[in-house]
């Protein structure tokens, strides 16, 4: 029988805008919710989502069809649009322009989920310019600073 059979994990990663800390812990969860139900929307699969204040880590089950940068768009688009209209910051709510996509094998998937849904654990340890700098060395991938997010010291 003729098909398509594909197991594609990516973890996705953007931080907000200059990587304001304005993700509160008290609507957290409605914004991950939200970002869940728009992952869905698009025919993917939310496997995890979790972050900190300034930034958000995704986990899913990506189809072979789906374009990431498309999915990533939408998913601040929506989010974006989602934050600013209940009015849960003052000011505009924006992330920052670019992402970072690391893939998975489905030996690791626990792992990930496990790693993401104790975010608020991790970063007692590590701060999120180390952990994304991490990211990048362990997946061999080649930056230089002023390409990476706008960082606030």
């Amino acid at each position: 029988m003729p098909g398509t059979f594909s197991q594609i994990y990516i973890q996705i990663v953007f931080a907000v805008k200059a990587r304001a800390s304005l993700i509160n812990p008290l609507w957290e969860d409605e914004l991950f919710k939200y970002i869940a139900g728009t992952i869905k929307k698009q025919d993917q699969k939310p496997l995890a989502i979790n972050g900190m204040p300034d930034h958000i880590h995704i986990f899913i089950g990506m189809k072979p069809s789906c374009c990431l940068s498309d999915l990533v768009r939408e998913i601040k688009k929506a989010s974006n649009e989602f934050v600013n209209q209940k009015q849960l910051v003052k000011g505009k709510f924006q992330w920052q322009a670019g992402f970072g996509a690391f893939s998975y094998s489905h030996s690791s998937k626990g792992n990930v989920i496990t790693y993401i849904n104790n975010q608020k654990n991790h970063h007692q340890k590590k701060s999120f310019k180390d952990e994304y700098k991490g990211l990048l060395s362990d997946f061999h991938m080649e930056y230089k600073d002023e390409y990476l997010f706008d960082w606030i010291e």
